[in-house]
């Protein structure tokens, strides 16, 4: 990675996810505040894949809740 040829863009998601290496609760911390206004991809980028899995089969289970107690 050569930060000349980085656009201002690359450069802040690089930032970005070396912070999230470095500090994953406490930036875990922060997206879930971000998350009560927004920045529901910050949310997801701050949770990895397992995070995000996890909480995809919440969502299905209490889907899946929901559905039996309208019936």
């Amino acid at each position: 990675m050569n930060d000349k040829k980085d656009t201002p863009k690359q450069k802040r998601e690089r930032i970005r996810q070396e912070e999230l290496q470095r500090n994953p609760t406490g930036n875990m911390n922060d997206t879930f505040n971000k998350a009560s206004y927004g920045g529901l991809a910050d949310l997801v980028g701050s949770l990895g894949w397992k995070g995000t899995g996890i909480l995809i089969v919440i969502f299905i289970i209490i889907g899946f809740i929901i559905t039996l107690f309208i019936k």
